[in-house]
């Protein structure tokens, strides 16, 4: 591999409708930094794709047949070394996208998310960055029934009691939107020391992105809507 074929951003893609998955191949094809390195129609055919060709992120349909893109997540993101997981979907109210994210998804894009924006998406990702932000998370978590509301924040605020105090306050300002710069402001806080905790909460916690820490706070009912 050549030095300039290690910095591109290898993507699969899965999704059960071929057209679709040409037409991202063709859209992302125009794309310098990114190389597609395969297409699944399922998420069980994904699976192997995954182990030969270590893509970076996997752009995810969420109903597929044989397994869909939920179990798909959820069997990559329990993964050492993961890939990135963004979901493609119709709908933007979707339980099964709220389920994909708590999974370990970084982020979803629409179906007819314009190019540009699905491209920035793939490489936002690849940096270690969520490509959902707190206004559309509060959306999503809003438009969603879930029943179990007083189990699930019960269960939250017990996880989020294995944190420090001030972990607790860097997670808290992690689900109100503050980039690390913000947090570290806000806290009077090194940027290290910001990036320091982060880590340790995803390791306390089990969680794979920002995505996750701003959902299980929330789930605990410890964020002020007025941020969202």
């Amino acid at each position: 591999m050549t030095e300039s074929d290690a910095s591109l951003i290898r993507v699969l893609i899965v999704d059960d409708d071929p057209l679709l998955r040409a037409g991202l191949r063709l859209m992302l094809g125009g794309a310098s930094d990114i190389e597609i390195v395969g297409e699944a129609g399922d998420g069980r055919h994904a699976l192997p794709l995954v182990d030969q060709h270590r893509p970076h992120v996997v752009l995810m349909d969420i109903r597929m047949p044989v397994m869909d893109g939920l179990a798909a997540t959820e069997a990559l993101r329990s993964r050492p070394h993961a890939p990135e997981v963004i979901i493609l979907t119709t709908f933007d109210a979707d339980e099964h996208v709220l389920r994909a994210l708590r999974a370990g998804a970084a982020g979803f894009v629409l179906k007819d998310t314009p190019p540009a924006e699905i491209v920035t998406a793939i490489r936002r990702v690849a940096r270690g960055e969520p490509v959902l932000s707190p206004s559309v998370t509060r959306r999503l978590i809003a438009r969603v029934t879930d029943p179990d509301t007083d189990q699930r924040r019960r269960r939250a605020q017990e996880r989020l009691a294995l944190l420090t105090e001030r972990e607790l306050e860097v997670a808290i300002a992690v689900a109100e939107g503050r980039s690390n710069a913000e947090i570290s402001a806000a806290l009077f806080l090194s940027l290290p020391t910001v990036k320091t905790h982060i880590s340790r909460i995803l390791s306390k916690l089990d969680l794979n992105n920002r995505v996750q820490i701003a959902l299980l706070v929330h789930d605990a009912g410890l964020t002020d809507d007025s941020h969202f």
